[in-house]
């Protein structure tokens, strides 16, 4: 039964496509943005996440692990990650949920019953499923069977991704999918390598395949203060967005804000937010203004 490791499951969304939606995390990320808000998402394995400002030390997960992997100190727990085998027992029992489990195993089936629930929001808001990550596209398995039988359900589906795929599996999405949020960094290819961790040609080069497919595509933009949102980053961009196939693609500019710093440290992971700024309302509007130039519309969010 073909499954993959979901990290979060957001419902009641509004600013992942249209309506009320659902909001479906796969575990695994190619790119490593330092800007990225769910670190938790990048890595492709189950990770322990622990936040020792809800510790109590009460010594309850130290009892409960059966592989004798976690002891306790004056600062908390401790996990020796070569006994650790992210059984998850901890987590179950921890009284304050200072421990949490990121990436569980979920079938196709025990995804959609949890789709099925919100249901009667998605009817009546023109909502659906979004699948994010992380990049959903590297599951394509079981995202091409999620995306089948959303269809055969009628739910809309939309899919979040960066783009980093091969040709195949993007254009096998793309036949079942109703809306891209495809999210473009930056369009100088050694600045992006700088910043994610890869060049981005071909993000470049899918994006113009998607656009020609005739696929419905919402451009997502992260706006992150003194690494892309200056004139001359938004102008390139505008200008290979104008020139795309297809209808006129809607920007929404997401502004970088700092608020994943705690999912870090939960990780125990340090982040790469001290060059990163948050972008000044007067540089979005002149950028949304940028947009506007090249016959786009551009808005803040979404």
């Amino acid at each position: 039964m073909t499954e993959a490791l979901i990290f979060d499951i957001k419902r009641y969304a509004i600013n992942d496509g249209p309506g009320i939606r659902m909001v479906i995390f796969l575990k695994g990320c190619n790119l490593h943005c330092a800007w990225c808000h769910n670190p938790e998402g990048i890595s492709a394995d189950a990770e322990k996440m622990y936040a020792i400002s809800k510790c109590i030390k009460c010594g309850t997960c130290v009892a409960a692990c059966p592989g004798k992997a976690i002891t306790l100190n004056a600062k908390g727990i401790v996990t020796d990650p070569a006994l650790c085998t992210m059984c998850g027992r901890c987590a179950e029992v921890c009284p304050t949920k200072a421990i949490e489990m990121s990436g569980k195993s979920m079938t196709v089936d025990e995804i959609m019953d949890i789709i099925e629930k919100d249901r009667v929001f998605f009817d009546h808001s023109g909502g659906g499923v979004t699948f994010s990550g992380g990049e959903p596209m590297l599951h394509s398995g079981v995202l091409v069977e999620l995306l089948d039988v959303c269809g055969e359900r009628g739910i809309h589906r939309t899919v979040d991704t960066a783009g980093h795929i091969s040709k195949a599996v993007l254009l096998e999405v793309a036949r079942r999918t109703d809306l891209f949020l495809y999210d473009l960094k930056m369009m100088d290819a050694d600045e992006h390598e700088v910043w994610t961790g890869i060049k981005n040609d071909k993000i470049i080069d899918n994006l113009k395949i998607l656009a020609a497919s005739g696929a419905h595509i919402i451009i997502r933009i992260p706006m992150i203060g003194g690494v892309n949102d200056h004139e001359e980053n938004i102008r390139k961009t505008a200008e290979f967005i104008a020139g795309l196939a297809g209808e006129k693609k809607e920007v929404h500019l997401l502004p970088f804000h700092p608020v994943a710093q705690n999912k870090y440290a939960k990780l125990g992971r340090a982040d790469d937010f001290d060059p990163l700024s948050v972008p000044d309302q007067e540089i979005l509007s002149r950028n949304i203004a940028i947009f506007f130039e090249y016959g786009i519309k551009a808005s803040t969010g979404g």
